[in-house]
């Protein structure tokens, strides 16, 4: 399994358990899909338990100024976000 797709597994489960998402199977989560909107429909206070979560679980910081729209699109953005941070931060199996 690649990293990336181990991330995008990791995320729908913090979203599933973090934010409460009722009756939500993380398997059934689009990886493409808006997590704002019209998609999960997330809203800004999840945005912010989101972070923390997402700081808790890969170990990584996430700056005000790094959390913009194009990172927190899609699960599949969100993955590619924290793998990129976590190969920065000189994770040896980030990227893979």
């Amino acid at each position: 399994m690649s990293e990336t797709l181990a991330i995008r597994l990791r995320i729908k489960h913090l979203l599933v358990e973090t934010l409460h998402l009722e009756g939500s199977d993380p398997s059934k989560i689009v990886d493409d899909a808006p997590l704002f909107g019209e998609g999960l429909g997330l809203d800004s206070v999840d945005a912010l338990e989101l972070v923390v979560a997402l700081e808790k679980e890969f170990g990584v910081r996430i700056q005000n100024h790094e959390v913009g729209r194009e990172a927190f699109a899609s699960v599949s953005a969100l993955a590619t976000f924290i793998d990129g941070r976590l190969a920065a931060a000189g994770n040896p199996n980030a990227g893979s």
